[in-house]
C-alpha cells in the first residue's frame, strides 16, 4: 500500500442505493380496488350483523323457520345488537385495507375534527333538507316515519332495550355507515376517473342500497341526505362532520318515531 492510499481507498465500492419499491409506497385504492374492498367491507358488515341474528335463532329454543326469522329481524333488541356488532367488523376490515395501502387509518378516512362553524352550517343545511321532505310528505299524505321503525321501537320498549336502540341507531350506525360510504368509498372513488362529484353520486347510491328495508319514498330521502353528506365531506374534508350530522339526524328520527309509537 502506498503512502497516498488509505484503507478506505482500497475497500470495494458499495452498490448504489436502490430506489424504494413502488409497492411499498403509500397509495390510495382507486376505482377497482375501492370497489373490491367495498364488497369485502359490506360482507364484514353483513357477517357481524348476521352473527347476532344467528345466535338468537339458535339459542331461542324455537323451531327455525320463516316465522321465527321474521320475528327476529323485526325485534328491536336483536336489530340494535346486530347494528352494534357491525361496527367493529367494518372498522377491522377498513383497518386491513388501509394497512395494505400504507396510509394511516385516520388520514385515509379523513377523520379530522370539524369546527363548530362547519357543524352549524351542516346542521342548517340538513334541517332545511328535512323540512323540505316533511312538506313533501304532508302534501303526499304519507307518514313521516317508516312503519318498520315504529314496530322495531315498540319491541325495543317492551324488552327494556330502548337505550340500546338509541345507542345503535344514533352512535354505532352513523360511525359504521359514514366510515364505509363517506370515508372509505368516497376517498378511493374521488381519486379515480369518477372525481369528487362521481364519487358523491356513487357512494350515495351504495349507501341508499344499504337501506332497502324502506319504501321508495324514504329511499329517496336517504339518497338526498347522502348527496348532502357527500358534498359536505368534499367541502370540509372531514368524515367526523358527517358522522355527527348522521347521528343528529338519526336521533331526531328516533325521537319522532317514539312520539308516533306512543300515540298509536
Amino acid at each position: 500500500m502506498s503512502i497516498a492510499e488509505s484503507p478506505a481507498d482500497t475497500m470495494p465500492a458499495l452498490p448504489p442505493t436502490l430506489p424504494p419499491r413502488r409497492g411499498r409506497e403509500p397509495r390510495v385504492w382507486k376505482f377497482i380496488g375501492t370497489s373490491v374492498w367495498g364488497v369485502v367491507l359490506f360482507g364484514a358488515l353483513f357477517a357481524g350483523q348476521l352473527a347476532v341474528v344467528a345466535y338468537f335463532l339458535l339459542t331461542g329454543g324455537e323451531a327455525i323457520d320463516g316465522k321465527a326469522m321474521t320475528a327476529l329481524i323485526s325485534n328491536g333488541r336483536v336489530i340494535s345488537l346486530s347494528v352494534v356488532m357491525g361496527l367493529p367488523a367494518v372498522v377491522l376490515a377498513i383497518w386491513i385495507a388501509t394497512r395494505w395501502s400504507r396510509v394511516p387509518f385516520a388520514d385515509y378516512l379523513a377523520l379530522r375534527r370539524p369546527t363548530w362553524r362547519m357543524v352549524a352550517a351542516g346542521l342548517a343545511a340538513l334541517i332545511m333538507l328535512m323540512v323540505g321532505w316533511e312538506i313533501v310528505s304532508r302534501l303526499a299524505g304519507r307518514d313521516s316515519s317508516p312503519g318498520f321503525m315504529v314496530d322495531v321501537l315498540k319491541t325495543a320498549q317492551a324488552d327494556g332495550a330502548l337505550w340500546l336502540l338509541v345507542l345503535a341507531f344514533c352512535v354505532a350506525a352513523p360511525i359504521t355507515e359514514e366510515f364505509f360510504a363517506r370515508g372509505f368509498l368516497y376517498r378511493g372513488w374521488s381519486e379515480s376517473f369518477l372525481g369528487p362529484w362521481g364519487a358523491i353520486l356513487l357512494s350515495s347510491a351504495v349507501w341508499t342500497a344499504m337501506h332497502m328495508q324502506y319504501n321508495w319514498f324514504f329511499l329517496a330521502q336517504v339518497f338526498s341526505i347522502g348527496l348532502l353528506f357527500g358534498y359536505l365531506r368534499y367541502r370540509t374534508n372531514s368524515t367526523w362532520l358527517t358522522v355527527i350530522l348522521h347521528g343528529i339526524n338519526n336521533l331526531a328520527a328516533t325521537v319522532q318515531t317514539i312520539i308516533l309509537a306512543n300515540a298509536s
